[in-house]
């Protein structure tokens, strides 16, 4: 049997929690959250092709790490 791996700082309650609350909320809920983010000072909502995720992923964890480790 292969073991689940998680992230850094997650585990499988974190993950349950998370998909708790994602699978309880509104439409309505989901709107306002998603709008929230748009209006994050710092940060940035773009589309990227599917093809780059997994490299933007990498950047974001590389530039994650630095911050942590400064």
């Amino acid at each position: 049997m292969r073991q689940n791996k998680f992230p850094p700082g997650w585990d499988e309650k974190r993950v349950h929690q998370v998909l708790a609350h994602y699978e309880s909320q509104t439409e309505d809920e989901a709107v306002a959250e998603d709008e929230a983010a748009y209006e994050q000072e710092g940060q940035t909502i773009m589309e990227i092709p599917q093809e780059l995720v997994s490299k933007v992923h990498d950047l974001i964890a590389q530039h994650t790490h630095q911050q942590v480790n400064k």
